[in-house]
């Protein structure tokens, strides 16, 4: 490794140590606080399964929770191609979810906020295809989603003392 490369580095470091960074998986850090600790409310259909599903997968699933997610999806479909005939060949889905972390003993609201993404699909193909097409840009979606919750809560989350 050159000189300029290991100058580089060392700053780096220095640089992230100055500004207060920590990582949030380590003790005490907010991945930390909330792993294994958030009970999402039960799916009511399969894009809220695949939602929670994610959730699960990166924070954990709660035994013993001492937090609650509350969470709304919304999905708009909208046609984006249409062919010489007439038939949409392309769809987006723009999907929206409002989330609220609350206290599972008092139901205090301690953290709440709004995440927004799109994925698309192509409908070109046989029934079966499109079908299969639109499922799976909807479970993108959902993990999109719950990413970006999961995301601004560790990012912004303050335990209650």
């Amino acid at each position: 490794m050159s000189f300029s490369r290991r100058f580089f580095l060392l700053a780096a470091t220095l640089l992230v140590a100055a500004c207060g960074f920590t990582p949030v998986y380590a003790p005490g850090g907010t991945g930390a606080a909330l792993q294994n600790k958030i009970l999402v409310d039960e799916p009511q259909d399969r894009n809220a399964y695949w939602f929670t599903q994610r959730f699960e997968e990166r924070l954990g699933r709660a035994g013993d929770a001492r937090y609650s997610l509350g969470y709304k999806i919304y999905i708009v479909e909208q046609g984006i191609a249409v062919d010489p005939q007439g038939y949409i060949e392309r769809y987006d889905l723009l999907g929206r979810t409002d989330y609220e972390l609350r206290d599972a003993s008092t139901e205090e609201i301690l953290a709440s906020g709004q995440v927004e993404s799109f994925t698309g699909y192509s409908t070109s193909g046989t029934t079966v295809a499109s079908l299969a097409a639109e499922r799976d840009a909807r479970e993108r979606l959902m993990i999109i989603l719950a990413d970006q919750v999961i995301i601004r809560l560790i990012s912004t989350f303050e335990a209650p003392s």
